[in-house]
């Protein structure tokens, strides 16, 4: 008789309260003894950023269900930031901290940083190779596989993998144009281990598109990493030529000269030239203050959450060459 992999679930004290509550990490397990590949699945570091927790439930549900993994470990922390998200905030109440900032923590410090502490020890311990990290982007917003910034040649190995296995996610390939120090990918890369992002769509509720996109994007990576039979049909979101086996660099730009009510002439997925009117800015009246202006050829990756726009403010992302 075939049994399937191991199923875990326990949590990891974080902190006890001052009614002498405890706060908890949920914690999740899915151990094949079967040698192959450690892989984590993490979110809601952003306690608005709830659909990643939905993905992790999806896949442990296909793996108890289908015994849909036949080789390694998936670990997974469901839920980074359970007081940010029972508050429905990005950032942790009690210190006002984002927790996706607080890398690799610090085991004397702030509340931000002695969980992001915890977090990061206890994936580090698995030697995993790979961690796919899952966040949620603007309401209105494709989904896409975002890569750091290269961190050099000293780390080299691991961002490559990660640059590897984005090819295989699925979805349009972005990089990071900026570099964040303190986020979970960027502390793993320093420690040669592999972490990539999937941005899928908006935050504070459950968009069921979004999920089984991210949930068939995990499972075209487990593939490619031999952790479950070969798909019959590997997934792949639809994308425009231009976009097609590339990475693309984020810019989040032009910023918006004027304020106003911003009316978007181009919408998410939309390849866009040099020069294209993108959105347009009227003030209160209904007068036409500023017509924005793409400064690259590339996607359309999302718009601002805010129909109100001010000066300095970006209005739209895009992946560029």
């Amino acid at each position: 008789m075939t049994t399937g992999p191991k199923i875990t679930y326990a949590f990891k004290k974080i902190l006890t309260g001052s009614d002498l509550s405890r706060r908890r990490l949920p914690f999740m397990a899915a151990e094949t003894g079967t040698d192959g590949p450690v892989v984590w699945l993490t979110a809601c570091s952003h306690g608005d950023e709830v659909g990643g927790i939905v993905i992790i439930q999806e896949i442990f549900r296909a793996i108890r269900k289908q015994n849909f993994l036949d080789k390694g470990t998936i670990y997974a922390f469901p839920l980074m930031n359970p007081v940010g998200f029972e508050a429905q905030s990005r950032h942790i109440p009690y210190s006002k901290e984002d927790l996706n900032r607080s890398f690799p923590g610090n085991a004397r410090g702030s509340v931000g940083e002695r969980l992001a502490d915890l977090i990061f020890r206890t994936i580090v311990e698995t030697e995993p190779v790979l961690v796919i990290d899952l966040h949620t982007d603007w309401k209105r917003s494709i989904p896409y596989t975002l890569i750091d910034m290269d961190p050099g040649a000293e780390y080299s190995q691991a961002y490559r993998l990660a640059e590897d296995v984005a090819y295989q996610s699925g979805l349009l390939i972005i990089r990071d144009t900026e570099l964040l120090p303190a986020s979970l990918s960027h502390a793993l890369h320093h420690r040669h281990i592999s972490c990539l992002t999937l941005e899928l769509g908006e935050s504070f509720v459950v968009n069921e598109k979004n999920i089984s996109v991210g949930v068939k994007s995990i499972e075209n990576i487990m593939a490619y990493l031999g952790m479950t039979a070969p798909l019959a049909t590997a997934f792949q979101f639809p994308l425009p030529e231009f976009c097609r086996n590339r990475v693309l660099n984020y810019w989040q730009g032009p910023f918006a000269a004027t304020s106003g009510i911003i009316r978007f002439l181009a919408k998410p997925g939309d390849i866009v030239k040099a020069g294209q009117p993108i959105a347009r800015i009227y003030n209160t009246f209904g007068k036409l203050q500023e017509t924005m202006k793409a400064r690259e050829h590339g996607v359309v990756l999302g718009h601002t959450d805010s129909s109100v726009a001010f000066p300095g403010m970006p209005v739209m992302a895009f992946g560029i060459l």
